[in-house]
């Protein structure tokens, strides 16, 4: 027969033992820390890699300067165009080069206008809005093969700057030769 002191000891504590449940709670605080110490030792070389490969801030800057200057792109029997919109500059802020052979690069920067401070009202003024964008853009082309890199102009009209890249001529076909008998 059980003991009834015994039930009644028991049925306080709960089912089974309550050093069994203590011990096994000890064990699972223990296995915490120690999994998440494990977990970070582990994850370190990936935190490290992308410190390592994280993009420059030259990168990002290009990026944003590449995303942020829109461009049409033509192809005709004998070029390729380039039109891209630059409002507000002059010719000479504007940089066109041909790079590694076949990269077309527009590049330059737009500075924001330096006001002269007349009186005390103008110097106080403040902007409200700013939406015009100021700083340097760049743009890149991979030009493609059949492309003249020695024939390339860029006329600038009207904040519209047009690249044209002349295409070059097809090799003409080879008359076949023909040998007279004898």
């Amino acid at each position: 027969k059980p003991n009834p002191v015994t039930q009644q000891q028991e049925g306080k504590r709960g089912r089974g033992s309550v050093k069994g449940v203590d011990r096994k709670m000890e064990l699972l605080m223990m296995e915490q820390p120690i999994s998440s110490a494990l977990h970070d030792l582990l994850s370190l070389p990936d935190e490290m890699e992308k410190l390592l490969h994280a993009p420059t801030r030259r990168y990002v800057r290009d990026t944003k300067a590449m995303a942020s200057t829109p461009a049409d792109v033509m192809e005709y029997p004998t070029s390729y165009h380039f039109v891209l919109d630059m409002p507000g500059l002059k010719p000479g802020d504007i940089k066109v080069q041909v790079e590694e052979g076949n990269v077309l690069t527009v590049s330059g920067e737009r500075k924001r206008e330096e006001r002269q401070k007349r009186d005390k009202e103008e110097a106080e003024v403040k902007y409200l809005r700013m939406e015009r964008r100021v700083g340097k853009f760049l743009r890149r082309f991979n030009l493609p093969k059949n492309a003249d890199v020695d024939a390339i102009s860029a006329a600038y009209e009207d904040g519209v700057l047009t690249v044209t890249v002349q295409k070059v001529p097809p090799p003409e076909p080879k008359k076949p030769k023909t040998i007279e008998i004898k």
